[in-house]
């Protein structure tokens, strides 16, 4: 597994990957907010498979960034 992370604003992007039984990597994202006993982190799990580690990554936080952009954030 590896581990990616970027701060955007008062979020936190985390991008793990693995490898998969076929030799392709899957991606999942984790976005933070918050600190403490205040803390949230929600989690992503893509279906896409990706011929390179950092391409999952790239996906990743593409789709977060994405999701951030987003004008009022899904509960």
């Amino acid at each position: 597994m590896s581990l990616q992370s970027l701060s955007v604003g008062r979020f936190l992007l985390s991008t793990v990957t693995r490898r998969t039984d076929c030799g392709q990597f899957a991606a999942s994202l984790s976005i933070r907010s918050g600190s403490g006993s205040g803390t949230h982190d929600r989690v992503f799990r893509f279906i896409p498979l990706f011929p390179s580690r950092r391409a999952a990554q790239r996906y990743a936080l593409a789709q977060g960034r994405e999701y951030l952009a987003l004008p009022a954030l899904p509960a």
